[in-house]
């Protein structure tokens, strides 16, 4: 049956009291950011990541359930819901976790296809049905993917995760509308070169490929952004934590540009 809403809180400074959100990727980055939103708003954080002490100071700081685990293993994330629901039933689910591998298309095997593939899309798949049933019992839930502004534009030598995100793009808009009249709201963000370690890690690999400075690399990713300069992890968790409120009812299917313009 679907859960009262006297039990959940109304405190307009805490919009979220009483709701339960899980945030996989949690442990840096756009994730921990999402996190301490969400958290500031009120809600009940589990957090997962693979790294367990990465993730461990992360969640000591917004009193939340930390769980490692593995998203693209099926099995271990299925262990890491049943523990997460066993205290309450999951109402927001933000599905962060995923990374970015370079390559040619020429040099894009299969190998590699498969890894941006199971990180970015299978995961969120797996994520969204083991969510997606107590949501629609309780007749209230949010699902917010972060696609990237890959799921909207193309990008060379990033071949397999534009597909990826692609698809996560292209689920969000298929669940929204199977979902539409349940209570349930399925969206996407979709940021741009954004201040990250995961953005650190690439402006690496491309400093260690050519002869670019790694400040002149960062700069060359700011001014993809027409407004000449990096999205902040904060801007996008902003964004995630309005499209989990009760406000955003009537918001689903969409796939949010966090990007100063450039889509």
């Amino acid at each position: 049956m679907p859960r009262h809403d006297a039990a959940v809180e109304t405190d307009p400074n805490r919009p979220l009291a009483g709701r339960h959100a899980l945030v996989t990727g949690a442990s840096r980055g756009i994730g921990a950011a999402i996190a301490r939103k969400l958290r500031s708003q009120g809600a009940r954080l589990t957090l997962i990541a693979r790294d367990a002490k990465a993730l461990a100071p992360l969640a000591a700081e917004l009193d939340a359930e930390a769980l490692a685990c593995d998203v693209t293993d099926a099995t271990a994330l299925g262990q890491a819901f049943a523990t997460a629901a066993g205290h309450q039933h999951v109402d927001i689910l933000v599905n962060n976790a995923g990374n970015a591998e370079t390559a040619p298309f020429a040099r894009t095997d299969p190998a590699l296809w498969a890894r941006m593939l199971d990180l970015n899309l299978t995961a969120a798949y797996t994520a969204c049905r083991l969510a997606l049933p107590a949501m629609v019992e309780d007749g209230w839930g949010r699902i917010v993917n972060v696609a990237s502004t890959a799921g909207l534009k193309g990008y060379p030598y990033v071949s397999a995760y534009v597909a990826a995100k692609h698809g996560l793009v292209g689920l969000t808009r298929a669940l929204a509308l199977e979902f539409a009249k349940t209570g349930v709201t399925v969206n996407a963000v979709c940021p741009g070169y954004t201040d990250t370690p995961m953005l650190e890690t690439s402006i690496a690999r491309v400093a260690a490929k050519t002869a670019k400075t790694p400040d002149a690399i960062k700069a060359g990713f700011a001014a993809a952004n027409p407004s000449g300069r990096l999205i902040r992890p904060d801007e996008v968790a902003a964004c995630v934590a309005w499209l989990a409120h009760g406000d955003a009812a009537s918001v689903t299917g969409a796939a949010i540009p966090i990007a100063g313009g450039e889509i």
